[in-house]
């Protein structure tokens, strides 16, 4: 049952609550916040609260700067490492106009509109996003370094493993914020780990998403580490990838579950593959990431298959409700309600047009020349964003002016990581301590 403004008004009242966190994205999926005292929740859930949007990334310009957040009751949960007397709440927020009226840049609304769509359809759609970070030393001062904290690798043990008792950390704080954490290992690479919890449906799955980041953030800088969901901090090791699974439901029963090429899941499929570079520009957002793709079991060519991770695409061994697809291009530094929103509605656009899916390409992709004939992912974002701002599927997806100033802002990008001398200090500074 969804709970309602009263229901969370009650919960301040009876449990010491002094703060509320209203929190939102702006359109490139940076989390932003305000802190508002307990006792202005009632005007927050009745009318609002103001802020200037022209002083966030990609929103407005400063003639028309005023916006209103839109605390979402459900998604009222408690920090757990936040102090017990006087504590503190946090809400996802939509964003309106003064006015009411949808505001463009709302990347939350977006998604909750693909929603809409697949319901008018018939269809529900489950939502499964698997994170991977990485854990560094800080220095004296507490400031981020390379440091990795262990030289651990995939499914290691402690002394090598030195994340378990963080990531055990993690797991209790994120249950307590209505998370359900499945299972958690050592990755790969030297300090990195992952954390995997219980699909959802599509928006709470991406509220879910960046309440997994900004929970393994504060955890880690409680404990004397920096987090960073940075695609790829090392250059010599494994990136960080954000697998975001799918499942489709109609009248209750999972698509996927017994999936054929003509039924349609296949359809679903085959829409994804066949937008699958007009979404990587939001997929794959920064420069950084393109050092991911096509290294260490990160996908660079459009294909699918069955359980073979050397795919952009696979379907996961699995039964019943855990039936799925699995899209593994995608990496942590995407605004979440874009990127599951777009993967969505590209597989919604492949139901609509009874989309052909090509026939499964059973071969590992990582091994020289077996990718022959295959249509790659862009290699840069510059090209992703050439591909993205051509695409007729993209232009009618999103609203002109949130198009506009997403591009702009990484054609910017674009220019200044290729304009730099010095690479790896550019990367630093901009994607390392941000992300």
């Amino acid at each position: 049952m969804k709970r309602t403004a009263q229901d969370i008004l009650n919960f301040v009242e009876d449990n010491d609550v002094k703060f509320a966190k209203l929190t939102f994205c702006d359109i490139f999926g940076n989390q932003k916040n305000l802190s508002l005292f307990a006792s202005e929740l009632p005007r927050a859930f009745e009318q609002g609260i103001c802020f200037d949007g022209a002083s966030i990334a990609g929103f407005l310009n400063v003639e028309e700067s005023d916006l209103v957040l839109r605390p979402d009751p459900d998604t009222a949960t408690v920090l757990p490492w936040r102090p017990a007397e006087g504590r503190v709440i946090r809400m996802y927020c939509d964003i309106t106009l003064p006015d009411g009226r949808p505001f463009e840049g709302n990347c939350r609304g977006y998604l909750q509109s693909v929603v809409k769509r697949a319901k008018a359809r018939g269809l529900t759609c489950n939502v499964g996003c698997e994170c991977e970070f990485y854990l560094f030393e800080t220095d004296e001062h507490g400031e981020p370094t390379k440091t990795p904290l262990d030289r651990g690798s995939y499914f290691d043990i402690p002394p090598l493993d030195k994340g378990e008792n963080l990531r055990r950390e993690i797991c209790f704080a994120i249950e307590e914020m209505g998370l359900h954490p499945e299972h958690s290992h050592h990755e790969s690479g030297p300090g990195q780990n992952e954390v995997c919890f219980l699909y959802a449906d599509a928006q709470r799955s991406a509220d879910n998403l960046n309440t997994f980041k900004s929970t393994v953030k504060a955890i880690a800088a409680r404990n004397g580490l920096f987090a960073s969901f940075m695609p790829k901090p090392l250059a010599d090791k494994p990136g960080s990838g954000l697998h975001v699974n799918v499942s489709l439901l109609r009248d209750g029963k999972n698509l996927f579950d017994g999936f054929t090429a003509d039924s349609e899941a296949g359809h679903f499929v085959a829409g994804v593959l066949a937008h699958a570079r007009e979404l990587t520009a939001f997929c794959n957002p920064v420069p950084n990431s393109y050092a991911r793709l096509g290294a260490n079991e990160a996908p660079l060519y459009i294909s699918w298959s069955r359980q073979n991770r050397s795919q952009l695409v696979r379907l996961p061994s699995a039964v019943g409700d855990l039936c799925r697809v699995e899209l593994r291009a995608p990496d942590p530094a995407g605004n979440p309600y874009l990127v599951i929103g777009l993967i969505l509605a590209a597989g919604l656009d492949g139901i609509d047009r009874n989309l052909p899916l090509p026939d499964a390409v059973n071969r590992n992709l990582f091994h020289p020349d077996a990718a022959q004939g295959l249509e790659s992912l862009p290699r840069t974002l510059r090209e992703a964003i050439t591909v993205a701002a051509q695409s007729e599927f993209i232009s009618r997806e999103l609203p002109t002016a949130l198009q506009s100033k997403y591009f702009a802002y990484q054609s910017q990008l674009c220019h200044d990581f290729e304009a730099t001398p010095d690479p790896a200090a550019w990367e630093n500074q901009n994607t390392f301590l941000i992300l």
